[in-house]
């Protein structure tokens, strides 16, 4: 049998804000900085965080989600992804234990154990002592099948209370402590409505952040027993299998994407599996007024429109330009701060800004979420991107609501089975070859996606 040794850990919480995020930067950093090549993954839905841990690593962040993808499919991403790399890094979301319903179902503790990974634990011991020890021994025993490997002490208040910490862990459990951190009097990485911000929008450059959080783990942290933890990992097992099924197809479209300030929410093996398909793929912006070159298919994907909106208005040319795309039916897929663009207007703090006009309606963004979680949506109404009848799995999050009587005159594609979509319970919003809404997919969730997204543009580019 083939072996293949990859070292990896994932790094969990007890809950989110716990301070996982930030230890599992200062890691991927300090471990880059000793010379190691850090392949880092993120669990659950989720760019910002992956996001920073790619830079952190200085290697593409892929996520892994038992929602939305198989055991094999898990194990596939994750050892493709590992290769060439000397530690794999996964970091956690909300609590260890944490899942979809009163078993755990898709929480971190069950992705640990696909992946055969040691667990290390961050916890926020804000005014907790002896009951740290509690805590990790209940954590240790809770579910079978789990290697809690080691514990990280976030929020410590001084000498003293790390002394009693590490004794009262050290008494009532066989559980080692790998670091104690101190208290932060300010984050390195503010955070803000949908998380930590923005590398492209932090004043101070990102890197210098990542190497403040970098020394501080390489002062606190033991890094060698983490990594030496990490290399305990039971060998993998032989390759699981390929990523995308078939052989990359030949370059034959040409599909642009937005990707800048505004829109750069994308699951890297989104774009991926468009190449796979046979789309050559051109990076846009909506900030710059430069020309587009041609184009047969156009994505848009999430961001902060919100913070953008005015620059965004301001490129008329830009957002008239995709307004002739959409009408002359060339196949666009806008995802949330795409679908925003999308429509009439967008309105913040009672500011309305005018959009690219493809859909009759405003968005309006709003001081609380007004969609969060996983979706799961039934195609009702035919369209390039996905076949009538199929079962749709994706997730929301954004803070922002449909609000003019134009709703009336969408024409909805998706059927809202969970979540909140663009209301009254539809989504996926369809104007000739355009189809927009809040949900985001995962292309290894919905593998047609891909194939019918370059088809379609295919169609065009041909004349068809």
């Amino acid at each position: 049998m083939v072996q293949n040794p990859i070292s990896r850990i994932v790094l969990a919480g007890l809950s989110g804000g716990t301070g996982k995020t930030i230890v599992s930067l200062a890691l991927a950093r300090a471990f880059k900085r000793a010379g190691k090549r850090v392949a880092p993954f993120k669990k659950g839905p989720d760019y910002i965080d992956a996001q920073w841990l790619a830079l952190a690593a200085g290697r593409s962040c892929s996520n892994l989600d038992p929602f939305f993808h198989s055991e094999k499919k898990i194990r596939s991403l994750f050892f493709h992804k590992s290769l060439g790399s000397d530690i794999s890094l996964v970091e956690g979301n909300r609590g260890l234990f944490d899942g979809m319903d009163e078993h755990g179902s898709c929480s971190t503790a069950e992705l640990a154990r696909m992946l055969d990974a040691p667990v290390i634990l961050a916890i926020d011991c804000t005014k907790m002592t002896r009951t740290v020890a509690a805590v990790v021994q209940g954590c240790q025993h809770f579910e079978q099948g789990l290697n809690l490997a080691g514990v990280i002490l976030n929020r410590t208040a001084g000498e003293r209370h790390r002394s009693v910490l590490r004794r009262s862990i050290e008494t009532h459990t066989d559980i080692p402590v790998l670091g104690m951190l101190p208290k932060i009097l300010s984050n390195p990485i503010p955070e803000r409505h949908m998380g930590l911000v923005s590398d492209q929008e932090y004043d101070v450059p990102a890197q210098d952040a990542l190497d403040t959080l970098a020394d501080m783990a390489e002062e606190w942290l033991d890094i060698d027993a983490i990594a030496e933890i990490a290399a305990s990992a039971p060998d993998f097992g032989p390759d699981p299998g390929p990523v995308f099924s078939g052989d990359p197809a030949e370059k034959k479209v040409r599909i642009g994407y937005v990707h800048d300030a505004a829109l750069w929410f994308y699951y890297p093996e989104n774009l991926e599996a468009l190449e796979h398909a046979g789309a050559e793929l051109v990076r846009l912006s909506i900030l710059s007024d430069a020309p587009w070159p041609d184009i047969d298919g156009l994505y848009l994907g999430g961001g902060f429109p919100e913070v953008f909106a005015e620059r965004i208005a301001a490129n008329s040319s830009v957002l008239s330009h995709i307004k002739f795309l959409s009408d002359a039916g060339i196949p666009i897929y806008a995802e949330c701060g795409g679908f925003m663009v999308l429509c009439d207007s967008l309105e913040i703090k009672g500011v309305s800004h005018a959009m690219a006009g493809v859909y009759p309606v405003g968005t309006s963004f709003c001081p609380r979420p007004q969609g969060l979680g996983y979706t799961e949506a039934e195609v009702v109404e035919d369209n390039p991107f996905f076949a009538k009848g199929a079962h749709i799995q994706g997730h929301e999050f954004h803070y922002s609501l449909c609000v003019s009587d134009g709703s009336s005159l969408l024409r909805p594609a998706l059927k809202m089975v969970r979540g909140q979509g663009g209301g009254i319970g539809s989504d996926g919003f369809v104007h000739v070859n355009t189809i927009a809404g809040y949900n985001h997919i995962h292309a290894l969730t919905m593998p047609d996606w891909a194939i019918r997204f370059v088809a379609a543009a295919g169609e065009k580019h041909t004349g068809s």
